[in-house]
């Protein structure tokens, strides 16, 4: 299993490079237009936008900022296979402007210029985060009727490019199989309302690039590549920013390829190899522990458990999970300035194996680490 990790350092509008048709997910979350923090980045690339600001005129502002994403939208739909899914992570916008407070529904506006270049739109998640205070208001607080709803969720968009995406020969099967989740996880994960998922707070030493920083927490990317890619796919992020959604296509064995206008990231994401097999490793550990525990309560429970995962051994509730295998970061190597080299095991971690006797699919990670090679390119 071989993959390739590539980022280009370039203006996320220009992902000429990527070629048609190559790309099986996209996960991202673009700087969130009419929310003040991102005013620099778009007044910076037109001057429209500051006019229309500096002169109280909140919906052109709106309009003209959204207006320099959706030539990112085209290519991503251009790069994307057909079946191919987009998860675009975007929050609505409430801003006071010459004293007129209105909430700017980016997600709507988004999800009207997809559907115009072609995109099908599927459910969206409603992402709760949670961040603000518990006694929090908005406007005159107790007295009627000048309050606002406070604004605590975000969307998580899902599109597909044409028809529902084919897996036709036996390797393509095998492999899909091999990257099934769990039975429990797909109950939860595919609920239209996320609540465990906390806001990410950026943790940069430069001010100006957390500003610049539209990241969305580890775990939801890591979640949505394993939701709607199997391994091997090829992940793209056209506004990389810190790199998680990279992180989380190397936890989960796929190829990525990243696309950021500020160069001074690039620190931060070359510097993903220092921590990513800790993180990897916490990540997997905590699914298996988990279905451990879910086996456990269920079987306490007298409830019936039919099928037994082959690679590891222990119980999973339907025949599609017999197969399925998490593949462990084992180690990850600096090649040149811009690329790393990751190396995953194709063997189960011998701690959660239970098959009752040896088995070459529970041999010592150390035995195998030359199995699986993964790369990464930033040029």
């Amino acid at each position: 299993m071989e993959t390739s990790h590539h980022i280009l350092i370039q203006d996320s509008g220009k992902l000429d490079k990527i070629p048609s048709d190559s790309v099986d997910l996209v996960v991202t979350s673009p700087p969130y237009p009419m929310i003040e923090m991102w005013d620099g980045l778009f007044t910076g690339r037109g001057s429209d936008v500051e006019k229309a600001l500096e002169k109280g005129e909140g919906q052109n502002a709106f309009e003209l900022m959204h207006r320099m994403l959706d030539p990112v939208w085209n290519e991503a739909f251009r790069v994307l296979k057909k079946g191919g899914f987009a998860c675009i992570n975007i929050g609505d916008a409430v801003r006071t402007i010459h004293s007129d407070f209105a909430i700017y529904s980016n997600h709507t506006r988004i999800l009207q210029h997809l559907l115009q270049i072609g995109f099908t739109v599927l459910p969206s998640i409603i992402w709760r985060k949670q961040t603000n205070a518990p006694n929090k208001f908005m406007g005159s607080g107790m007295l009627p009727a000048g309050a606002y709803v406070t604004l605590e969720h975000e969307y998580i968009l899902i599109l597909r490019k044409g028809g529902k995406r084919k897996f036709s020969n036996d390797p393509e099967k095998t492999n899909r199989r091999r990257s099934a989740i769990f039975w429990e996880e797909r109950n939860f994960y595919f609920s239209d309302i996320w609540f465990d998922i906390k806001g990410s707070r950026q943790e940069l030493n430069d001010k100006d690039l957390r500003k610049r920083s539209a990241a969305f927490p580890f775990e939801l990317a890591y979640r949505l590549i394993n939701m709607y890619s199997v391994k091997n796919d090829t992940v793209l992020d056209p506004f990389l920013g810190t790199g998680t959604t990279l992180a989380a296509a190397l936890t989960a064995a796929r190829n990525s390829i990243g696309c950021e206008i500020e160069p001074k990231f690039i620190d931060t994401i070359m510097g993903i190899k220092n921590n990513i097999i800790r993180l990897a490793g916490e990540t997997i550990e905590t699914r298996l522990n988990a279905h451990l525990s879910f086996v456990a309560e269920r079987t306490a429970a007298g409830k019936p458990i039919k099928h037994r995962n082959l690679p590891y051994g222990f119980p999973v509730m339907t025949l599609q999970e017999t197969e399925l295998i998490i593949n462990e970061l084992i180690e990850v190597t600096q090649m040149t300035k811009n690329s790393l080299r990751a190396v995953h095991s194709e063997h189960p971690q011998p701690d959660f194996c239970r098959n009752k006797t040896p088995s070459p699919v529970c041999m010592p990670t150390e035995k195998i680490k030359a199995q699986t090679n993964i790369q990464l390119e930033l040029f």
